[in-house]
């Protein structure tokens, strides 16, 4: 898959060291956000398994540590999360533009939809990494 990982094939520990966090699942469909996911991610010792949703791809073989996830639209989140849902048995982190910035809002729209966690676009790295460490090791 080169990306992230191809990077670490020279460093002699850094795989073992990103497969101690665990791998996350990136289901997100531009490819530029797609790729800054997978570099931070990455950067912070998680190994990424790219996914594109309705592509026919199998999920691996392994239980990825968190899913996450780009909703388009708050209409479409339902059927998208349940589809997810069954298909990894993992917390779900959503994104979107659509859903409001501010705690509550964030709060109550987790809440409403199932997953761990919504983080509202744009966010910074910060922002994303804080959120992966709160839905891979926070309780619901």
């Amino acid at each position: 898959m080169g990306g992230v990982l191809g990077s670490l094939d020279n460093e002699p520990n850094a795989r073992n060291y990103v497969n101690r966090k665990g791998y996350v699942v990136v289901l997100e469909e531009d490819a530029l956000i797609r790729n800054l996911l997978e570099r931070w991610l990455g950067e912070a010792g998680y190994a990424v398994a790219p996914r594109n949703p309705g592509k026919g791809s199998d999920p691996p073989p392994e239980v990825p540590c968190l899913v996450i996830a780009d909703v388009p639209t708050p209409q479409a989140a339902e059927p998208l999360i349940r589809s997810w849902q069954a298909v990894y048995a993992a917390p779900i982190l959503v994104l979107s533009a659509r859903f409001r910035r501010g705690l509550a809002g964030s709060v109550e729209a987790a809440r409403r939809l199932g997953v761990k966690k919504v983080l509202p676009k744009p966010f910074t790295r910060k922002e994303l990494l804080a959120a992966v460490r709160e839905s891979v090791e926070g309780s619901a």
